[in-house]
């Protein structure tokens, strides 16, 4: 059973139809010879793919430092081959090299011990520094966090005031080129309808609010810290009070969350700063295991779509939470790194800031409700193996496809029976304390995940892609390098997807 459907779409104007001048785009592989990149975030899930893409299609590339945080090179080298080279998706480049494996990566890849969160990165060897700034010819900017709910002061070092490091490293490199910074589809917010693929003006917000300014935010969190000092706060009261900073300051410029509005503080200071260097912002939305290459279902961590999807498989979720007609926006991470190396050549001196939406809601969207029905096939067929060794039965589950019928749900289901045992004194009771005291905290961090992830439970908003569109019509007179380097969501079945590549992937490389 193949389901889709087609959303209302408007007509865009001529003038925003086409937003960069045609191109011809050919020679993808060749234009990676003998270059040399510096990748940020090397550890990160999408970096890995991004690493391993390159170092197959193009063997003679000619280095990736690969930039790892850790506090000294010994530690970089440790996580770099527990964490990245001995990873599975390189399974395939193994079997390549065979024996050779190892001093093929010896001499391709440099790893580099440091942090975005710094100036220079956090490089504190000199010789490396000069080094690099005389290699690189392209700067990939992977790294970030993507906690939704992160502390303000993190997210703001790592996504707001990183990427300006990395740009400033990036002016260093004589031979510089092009960066390309992957941020996040979602920087827009909770909009609707057809969401253009421009960028953010300085000290732009979603609602209108006046008076962003990236420089009195970082102003602002140092006040908080020395007041939360002064009143001698926990480590736990610190973190706490950290998170509630961010999400009131996202709030009330429009942003539904840390994350994103770090995320967009990020791509405006990138536009300010860039001056005549070629900036190429790719904006994936939720990127899910891989769907080609190097082999199909590879995939670490969970995205927010698999949470929903192994708790039901396990039994543990009992209703979900979304409206029917919602768009679920999924990219497969192989397509989100061919996208990123087919702009990289793209735009390589090509003075400009281009963004890319990097996605399938416009040209092959999926509906929310297909997605319990892909759970409830998939492991009625393949069930969940419980602790006792038996499988767990999943049967259909209800849907709540307004926030107010789940928070009625809730209340009567778990919070007035509580009330109510307090009432009878039962409270009185060591043991009920503590289990009380357990149950309301596990509510109100499940009440609190709900609000963070409403945005996007009931998002209505379809990205454009026709910047991405113009990519792959300047490669369509080349037929193997459009099939090498497909970014093209239209060829996803995503029944044949879901059931046969992105869950099974799930539970081998994430739950084992």
């Amino acid at each position: 059973m193949y389901m889709s459907f087609t959303p209302f779409i408007p007509t865009l104007p001529a003038s925003l139809s086409l937003s960069y001048s045609p191109m011809e785009l050919t020679g993808i592989v060749q234009s990676l010879e003998q270059k040399t990149i510096l990748v940020t975030g090397a550890a990160g899930f999408l970096a890995k793919i991004f690493i391993e893409r390159v170092l197959r299609v193009q063997p003679n590339v000619k280095r990736l430092y690969l930039l790892i945080r850790a506090p000294d090179a010994e530690s970089a080298v440790q996580r770099l081959h527990k964490e990245v080279i001995g990873k599975e998706i390189f399974r395939v480049l193994r079997e390549k090299w065979v024996a050779g494996f190892d001093s093929f990566i010896t001499e391709k890849v440099t790893t580099v011990a440091g942090d975005i969160t710094y100036e220079n990165l956090g490089i504190e060897a000199s010789d490396l520094r000069e080094d690099m700034w005389r290699e690189i010819d392209m700067v990939v900017n992977i790294a970030a966090t993507t906690n939704f709910d992160d502390r303000y002061d993190v997210s703001l070092g790592v996504n707001a005031m990183g990427p300006k490091h990395v740009l400033n490293f990036a002016n260093k490199c004589v031979n510089l080129k092009m960066l390309l910074h992957v941020s996040t589809a979602y920087v827009v917010g909770e909009q609707a309808g057809l969401i253009l693929e421009k960028p953010f003006k300085m000290g732009e917000t979603l609602n209108g609010t006046p008076g962003l300014d990236i420089e009195q935010e970082f102003k602002l969190v140092d006040e908080k810290l020395r007041e939360l000092q002064a009143l001698g706060a926990s480590k736990t009261a610190e973190t706490f009070s950290m998170k509630e900073l961010g999400l009131t300051r996202a709030r009330h410029y429009g942003w539904p969350n840390t994350y994103v509005y770090t995320k967009a503080m990020g791509e405006m200071l990138l536009g300010r700063s860039r001056e005549t260097l070629p900036l190429v912002i790719i904006r994936p939305t939720i990127i899910t295991s891989t769907y080609r290459e190097p082999f199909p279902g590879w995939v670490e961590g969970m995205r927010t779509i698999d949470s929903l999807g192994v708790g039901y498989g396990k039994g543990k979720i009992t209703c979900f939470l979304g409206d029917p007609e919602s768009i679920v926006d999924v990219i497969p991470g192989d397509m989100v790194v061919n996208a990123m190396i087919v702009a990289m050549v793209a735009h390589a001196n090509q003075d400009g800031e281009f963004i890319y939406q990097v996605g399938s809601s416009l040209r092959n969207p999926a509906k929310f409700t297909l997605f319990q029905d892909y759970g409830y096939q998939y492991f009625s067929k393949h069930p969940w193996i419980g602790k006792d060794g038996k499988p767990i039965k999943v049967g259909k589950v209800s849907v709540f496809n307004t926030m107010d019928s789940f928070h009625k749900y809730m209340a009567i289901r778990y919070m007035l029976p509580l009330k109510v045992l307090k009432l009878l004194n039962v409270a009185s009771c060591q043991y009920f304390q503590s289990t009380y005291s357990n149950f309301s905290r596990k509510i109100n961090f499940v009440m609190r995940l709900v609000e963070l992830y409403k945005p996007y439970l009931f998002f209505r908003g379809v990205f454009d892609d026709l910047n991405l569109e113009k990519l792959r019509m300047a490669m369509k007179d080349n037929a193997s390098e459009a099939n090498m380097f497909c970014f093209d969501p239209k060829c996803v079945d995503w029944d044949d997807y879901f059931l046969n590549i992105h869950l099974p992937g799930l539970i081998k490389y994430v739950f084992k």
